[in-house]
């Protein structure tokens, strides 16, 4: 097994440092699959595959941020802490300000607005925003405010609208 997960560390790298080579200016690692293992077998296999082929990507093109998101990885965040990515991505399945406290100020995160929020009314939209970059400690706090993972079918472009001008918009708590 260990040589297998060398073997498909190997080919994401390479198919990373292609990408950066073709003018990909960040790189997203998706562990898609993490949720269907226990945290033992997810350190063991998953991790370190992962965590091998972010390094090596690194060696190679340092200056490109490199982005490492578990689906489900809620339950595995102090195992992702040290990876050696950038930033690390979190689903909307965890509370930010938790993930906060696990990972720490320190660790750059992306996430984690619910998709399912774009199917409500402009409110809830800009309310989930403002409410997900206050967990994350504020504007400017080591956050990149984005959905938990992706944009749903049927999702309504006029509210990928609202959430994005919101995010350019809040300032933080103290504007209200």
């Amino acid at each position: 097994m260990s040589q297998f997960l060398d073997k498909l560390a190997v080919t994401i790298r390479n198919y990373g440092c292609h990408q950066i080579e073709c003018g990909v200016q960040v790189i997203q690692v998706f562990e898609s699959w993490a949720h269907q293992a226990s945290p033992a077998k997810f350190q063991r296999f998953a991790n370190s595959a992962a965590q091998k082929a972010i390094k090596i990507m690194k060696e190679k093109h340092p200056d490109v941020p490199v982005i490492y998101f578990v689906n489900g990885g809620s339950s595995y965040l102090e195992l992702q802490r040290d990876m050696g990515a950038d930033m690390i991505a979190l689903d909307w399945s965890v509370d930010m300000a938790e993930a906060r406290k696990i990972l720490g100020p320190d660790v750059p995160v992306s996430g984690n607005v619910d998709p399912t929020v774009l199917f409500g009314t402009e409110e809830q939209v800009r309310s989930a925003v403002r409410e997900c970059i206050d967990k994350a400690g504020g504007p400017g706090n080591r956050h990149l405010l984005n959905l938990g993972h992706g944009v749903m079918q049927g999702t309504p472009e006029e509210s990928v609208g609202w959430l994005v001008d919101e995010c350019k918009r809040y300032r933080g708590k103290e504007e209200a």
